[in-house]
Formats: C-alpha cells, sequence, structure tokens
C-alpha cells in the first residue's frame, strides 16, 4: 500500500484551501480522512495523550485508513538517546494500541544538534518495542544532521528493521537509503504560489517514486550512502509537511490521484 498526507488536521488556513465553509472542529479529522489515507500527529510529540482519545480518533476514520505516531521529544530530543528506555515505556503505554489496525508507524523525530554516534543510535533502536499488546509495531528514525549520512547509520537501521525518514527538504540532509520493512517520506516543499504547492512534474517524479519502492526498489537520481536494500514490496507512506502548509493538503490529494 501506498498512503498519503499531512501531519495534524486543524489548521486555521485551511479553513480556506481545504476543509468545506463553517465545518465544525470536530468534523474535520472525519473530512480529512476522507481525503486522504493517511495522517502524522503531532499532539504526541509535546504530551502523552488519553487512551479515550486514541478511541476516539479511531472510530472517527474509515477502514484501511493508518495514524502514524510522533514519538515524544522527551525521548528523542536527549543528550544520551540509549538512556530514554522509561520514556519510551511510558510513551508506548499511554494507549497506542486504542488505534487498532489504524495505527501505523512511530516515527521518532532527532534534534538537528544530534551528531551520529554509532554506540548511542545502537543502544537507542534496541529500546524500540517490536510489539504492543499483540500489535506489531514499526519504527521510524528522522535523523537532520549531515554526519549521518554514514554507511554504518544505514547498516545499523537495516539491522534493526527500522526505517529511516526521507526527509525532502532544504534545512536537513536527505539519507534516501531503504532500511526497514516500510518506507517513509516528509516532502517539505511546497510553495504557497503554486494552488497543489509544487509543479505538475514534481508530483508526477513523487507518485513515480512511490510506485518504485511500494515494489522494493531504491528509485534511482537520489544520494544514496550505501548498497540499495534487497528488493521486496514495502508499504510506503508519504507526508506533507511544513513549507507552504496551506497547501499541503492539494498537493496530498494531487498525489493521490496520481497514484
Amino acid at each position: 500500500m501506498i498512503r498519503v498526507g499531512v501531519g495534524g488536521w486543524d489548521y486555521d488556513p485551511w479553513r480556506e484551501t481545504f476543509y468545506p465553509p463553517k465545518l465544525a472542529k470536530a468534523k474535520m479529522l472525519d473530512h480529512a480522512s476522507r481525503h486522504l489515507t493517511a495522517i502524522e500527529i503531532n499532539a504526541t510529540y509535546y504530551k502523552l495523550q488519553k487512551p479515550e482519545l486514541f478511541a476516539k480518533w479511531r472510530d472517527a476514520v474509515p477502514d484501511g485508513f493508518k495514524f502514524a505516531i510522533k514519538g515524544s521529544r522527551y525521548c528523542s530530543n536527549r543528550k544520551l538517546l540509549g538512556e530514554g528506555g522509561e520514556g519510551i515505556e511510558r510513551f508506548c503505554g499511554q494507549g497506542l494500541t486504542e488505534l487498532g489496525d489504524k495505527l501505523g508507524p512511530i516515527l521518532w523525530q532527532l534534534m538537528a544538534t544530534k551528531r551520529f554516534d554509532p554506540d548511542d543510535i545502537r543502544a537507542f533502536l534496541a529500546l524500540l518495542p517490536r510489539s504492543l499488546d499483540g500489535i506489531p509495531l514499526q519504527h521510524v528514525l528522522e535523523p537532520r544532521h549531515e554526519s549521518f549520512r554514514d554507511p554504518a547509520f544505514v547498516a545499523l537501521c537495516r539491522e534493526a528493521g527500522v526505517a529511516i525518514v526521507f526527509g525532502d527538504g532544504a534545512d536537513f540532509p536527505l539519507v534516501p537509503d531503504v532500511t526497514g520493512p516500510i518506507v517513509y517520506a516528509r516532502i517539505m516543499r511546497a510553495r504557497g504560489a503554486l494552488e497543489q504547492g509544487y509543479e505538475p512534474a514534481e508530483l508526477d517524479r513523487l507518485a513515480e517514486t512511490a510506485k518504485a519502492w511500494s515494489r522494493g526498489e531504491s528509485p534511482a537520481g537520489y544520494p544514496y550512502v550505501a548498497a540499495p536494500a534487497p528488493v521486496q514490496p514495502r508499504d510506503a507512506y508519504l507526508f506533507f509537511i511544513s513549507a507552504a502548509k496551506e497547501r499541503n493538503p492539494a498537493a496530498a490529494m494531487a498525489l493521490i490521484d496520481r497514484l
């Protein structure tokens, strides 16, 4: 499967570009989930949520929809990641499994100042649980420092079965190597002057890239750090994030149309 979405669903400028006029906030998730196929939840990055809220989100979206969950900053924004076991356990125990089969990947976003330390990254990856209450978990790591463009980092993630974020933005390095059982892309180049945020040719290329990922390939034309991963079909998640955020829903829908 290839799933496409945005970050969050409550953003006031989307009332002018995405949501129907006067749509109640309580109806926003329902509307978004019928036009997109995944959403990245950002609220979990800042604080723990209640199990009842995860259940409410689960019931608001159709079958087949997926939520990606952003991992707590108290786990990922620390000097020594490998010492965050207690925080990871608390984060995973907040009620994530109330989402049931709508629970998608967990995204761990590192600080931009965090440099690649092989021992610390190895220790952090070892802390990530592979299942919770019988539900398999998929983890994704987003490095944001140039030092992570290192074959040793790619090897550690492949060994742990953890995906590296394909972070397509101007501010952070791109590590496009496929490392886990899924591919997770965060697309961050929308321009406000374009109705869909991107030129048609850019969306065409993204569609072909996503299809290649789903076939298990490493698409040509990207600055890979290590040798390609073995070819095997993979689910792919693409989220339009940041930049001209008001255009991201239109970009996501345009990509869905192409797929």
